[in-house]
């Protein structure tokens, strides 16, 4: 938002010589954030003077060209040349070669003489050129800056300067002046929530109160004549909401006769707005955009005379179309609200309006539209049409209800002012204004959520500058929210503040006005036994131990393939599972178009994309949710708002809702430490993966059982299941080495192992405290035991019948050697495993030793067919 400064000292107290970078300082206090600062005569300067047309000699060229022969009287006739300097003719009179032609004799034109620069840094001086030598330049919009339009050099009169307006500049007046240049503007960023602050108005206020001084409100200034119920017919047939509120809930309507469609725009108005950012067109739709940015009230005209019929508001039907003033023909929704007349659409409502009632140069009624709309509804359409315009941008923040009649009053003042119209029989005023929202707030609210101790008449003041109505009572007793007896404000919010529903939006406000540096910085003191839920002590007791153990955390997109999600299918999946996925409806990319259901895609790009730079030896993690959808995925419709839901809707869209549990994965490439002398590293293997699976499952006290598992995306004979040990054995994750032939597609070294487990399954299974066995101090006995099985035996399963056979002596087994060759039968292998063995009150015997162990071979022989070797 450009706000012109010669604008805002109209309604506020700016210091004449206060520059945009003062007035932004002021602004930021009250938290407006600061921008731009746009000056017109930057990297301009010198003399840039009217002059008037004396004589003009067309003088073709051999090069095809016709050049014209000028001179142009640059100071008042009669009067010597006040102007001195190199190239500048002391009669007044300069040489000036042009090359454009669309100027005659006795045209009042802009002249840079001499001295002067140009923005670009484009000194004027005398030169020879066409075998003349021009001391000036006649200028055109572009090489002012003041616009792209470079269709030839500016003429007054297309400005607004000629006698009949009795604005007819003398030659040598500084143009300077005379086209407002020396104004400047601050721009400043408006937040969503504060669509007030667009326009001078609202500015105007911010700065009152930042600066604490006095502010006349535009919208004051004028009064706006009662409805007779004469006007233009308008009707309002919304008549079911859609967002739980009428689209149009006023709609205030003007008719203008007599326009003359050949006035142009007055300059003070047209360099206002051009400084606004805002490209002059013609006069009635300045005025439009002049009002909308003084008031923040979006206006429409139309061409009255193009009008069929009684406007209708309504939202559109099927097959509906409509081309809008930027010439583009849109298919509606029945979504979008429309402005229309007998003929069908004439406008999207709050956006755009159509190009068939469009003001043209030959428009001499103009019928204003002057209406408050749904923001919710004037966003969505927006959205949905892609269609960005002033007039939306303000309508979707919210804009103030009461002043629609002021500016359709002010629209009105403009044009019987300057186009010379006359004010049409009748004023319109339908609908029904929203009721102001009222809050209640207690004196000592404030004071606890900031911890500033506000007093009382700071907190009504500044509710009252703030334009709200604040009445003071007293309650007897403590509210229902707990807080003390005492002073409450009954706050009714003003009707351009839609944002203040809460009693926090007003303490925001309180604690805006009053002053940010007034907060303190202090740290509040957490309530006792609100620490962090046991889940989430669990979360970071893993992630903690996961970096101590010398892994790097990373965090990658959610986003993937539909081919990623196939291949890598979820941790947990059983085998074969057809995998679900949620497509997005509208991705950042068309690549990746889909929600994940597994953390490895996201970490192996990053993975791959580090080792393409050389860094080869990784060890990442990542925790964070994966996105699993059941068989019913989202809700055939949105519920409306305004209005609770039935609760068998919310359990529509709960059961629509994908399971999100989070995961956590790790991928490992290359070696566990970087080579050194006398050492040499070792590379990272299917084992480095299992057992950090084992580790994040003993941080949360939760014990797993590793089998032999199968997934598409790891290499068939070194790949892990792992499942909650005891109870249904719940299959929580995998583990091992990724599969070679797609680690070579991917450009990642082979060998690469990763790791994925369900974190809050495994957190679910966790007991909360993790207790630490209680240590013997018995001495143990350790015995060996070799195993003849099948080749196709699983050695977890035979592991888990020795533990099993072994019984409460049992402290420790383990795996140490599988081997198959001579002296074992062809089709079986050998499994040597390594028993220890503790009794926590005593010392253990050999023989109680070798009779456990003797249980334990027994269980594996029954079940098994194993056979000692």
């Amino acid at each position: 938002m450009r706000i012109p400064l010669s604008w805002l000292r109209e309604y506020a107290q700016v210091p004449a010589d206060a520059t945009a970078e003062d007035v932004m300082a002021d602004l930021v206090r009250v938290g407006l954030e600061e921008e731009d600062v746009h000056r017109p005569l930057d990297g301009m300067s010198g003399p840039i003077v009217v002059g008037e047309v004396l004589e003009k000699v067309p003088e073709p060229q051999s090069n095809g060209k016709t050049i014209n022969w000028c001179q142009v009287r640059v100071a008042p006739e009669g009067r010597p040349q006040p102007l001195s300097g190199e190239g500048i003719d002391p009669s007044g009179v300069q040489g000036i070669v042009c090359g454009a032609d669309n100027f005659e004799v006795g045209d009042k034109v802009i002249v840079t003489l001499p001295g002067a620069v140009l923005p670009g840094d484009f000194r004027i001086s005398p030169r020879k050129t066409y075998g003349h030598v021009s001391a000036g330049m006649i200028a055109s919009a572009r090489e002012l800056g003041l616009g792209e339009d470079h269709d030839g050099i500016i003429v007054l009169s297309s400005l607004g300067f000629s006698p009949e307006h009795g604005n007819d500049p003398e030659a040598g007046t500084d143009v300077f002046d005379l086209l407002h240049l020396r104004d400047e503007a601050a721009e400043i960023n408006v937040t969503a929530d504060r669509g007030y602050a667009f326009s001078i108005r609202g500015v105007a206020r911010e700065y009152s109160l930042a600066t604490g001084t006095s502010f006349t409100d535009p919208a004051s200034l004028v009064t706006a004549p009662e409805a007779d119920g004469d006007g233009y017919p308008v009707r309002l047939e919304d008549r079911a909401p859609i967002y739980g509120v009428p689209g149009c809930d006023r709609f205030v309507a003007r008719t203008v006769t007599g326009i003359d469609p050949t006035r142009p725009t007055p300059p003070w108005m047209s360099a206002r707005l051009r400084l606004a950012g805002m490209r002059s067109i013609s006069l009635a739709v300045d005025i439009s955009n002049y009002v909308m940015w003084e008031l923040g009230q979006p206006l429409h005209f139309y061409d009255a005379d193009t009008l069929q019929g009684d406007i209708v508001v309504r939202r559109a039907q099927e097959g509906e179309r409509l081309t809008t003033l930027d010439g583009k023909d849109r298919a509606l929704s029945a979504e979008d609200l429309l402005i229309t007349d007998d003929r069908g659409p004439i406008g999207l409502a709050g956006v755009m309006g159509g190009g068939e009632t469009e003001v043209s140069e030959a428009t001499t009624t103009v019928l204003i539209e002057s209406a408050h709309f749904d923001p919710v509804s004037m966003g969505r359409t927006r959205r949905r049409h892609r269609l960005p315009s002033e007039a939306s941008k303000r309508n979707e923040r919210g804009v103030d209800w009461e002043v629609a009649d002021e500016a359709a009053e002010r629209a009105v003042q403009l044009l019987v002012e300057l186009a010379g119209g006359t004010p049409g029989p009748g004023i319109t005023d339908v609908g029904t204004r929203p009721e102001p929202t009222v809050v209640e707030l207690p004196a000592s609210f404030p004071a606890a959520v900031m911890g500033v101790e506000y007093t009382e008449e700071q907190i009504e003041r500044t509710l009252t500058d703030l334009g709200a109505t604040v009445e003071k009572t007293t309650a007897a007793r403590p509210g229902p929210d707990g807080g003390a007896a005492g002073t409450v404000f009954t706050v009714t919010s003003p009707p351009w503040r839609s944002d203040l529903e809460i009693r926090e939006d007003l303490v925001e406000e309180i604690g805006r006005l009053v002053g940010y540096d007034e907060i303190p910085s202090t740290v509040p003191v957490a309530p006792p036994g609100r620490g962090l839920t046991r889940p989430q002590a669990d979360r970071r007791r893993v992630l903690q131990g996961l970096a101590d153990a010398g892994l790097t955390e990373v965090l990658a997109y959610p986003f993937v393939s539909a081919a990623q999600n196939r291949f890598f299918g979820s941790a947990t999946a059983e085998e074969g599972e057809a995998q679900r996925m949620v497509h997005l409806a509208n991705p950042i990319s068309a690549e990746f178009g889909y929600l994940r259901t597994s953390l490895l895609p996201g970490l192996l790009e990053i993975a791959r994309r580090n080792h393409s730079r050389g860094f080869r030896d990784l060890a990442l993690y990542e925790s964070g949710s994966v996105f699993l959808p059941g068989e019913h995925l989202g809700s055939a419709s949105i519920p409306p708002l305004g209005a609770r839901p039935a609760d068998e809707v919310l359990a529509g869209l709960e059961a629509g809702i994908p399971d999100q549990p989070r995961h956590v994965a790790a991928v490992f490439t290359g070696h566990d430490s970087v080579a050194g002398p006398g050492h040499a590293p070792r590379a990272w293997d299917w084992q480095d993966a299992i057992g950090t699976a084992l580790d994040v499952g003993a941080l949360l006290g939760v014990e797993l059982t590793v089998t032999q598992g199968h997934h598409q995306a790891f290499h068939p004979g070194r790949t892990a299941r792992l499942s909650l040990a005891g109870g249904d054995g719940t299959v929580v994750g995998v583990a091992g080495e990724l599969l070679p032939t797609w680690l070579e597609s991917a450009d990642l070294p082979a060998r690469t192992v990763a790791l994925e487990l369900d974190l809050d399954a495994l957190i679910a299974a966790a007991a909360g405290v993790v207790v630490a066995q209680t240590l013997s101090t018995f001495p143990p006995t350790s015995q060996d035991v070799a195993l003849v099985v099948p080749a196709d035996t699983v050695a977890a399963e035979v592991l888990a019948t020795l533990r099993e056979g072994a019984g409460e002596l049992l402290e420790d087994i383990s795996l140490f050697d599988v081997y198959a060759g001579p002296g074992v039968p062809e089709g079986q292998k050998s499994l040597a495993f390594s028993l220890r063995f503790r009794a926590p009150d005593r010392t253990l015997t050999a023989d109680e030793a070798s009779g456990a162990r003797a249980a334990a071979t027994a269980l594996a022989a029954e079940r098994h067919g194993a056979v000692q070797r």
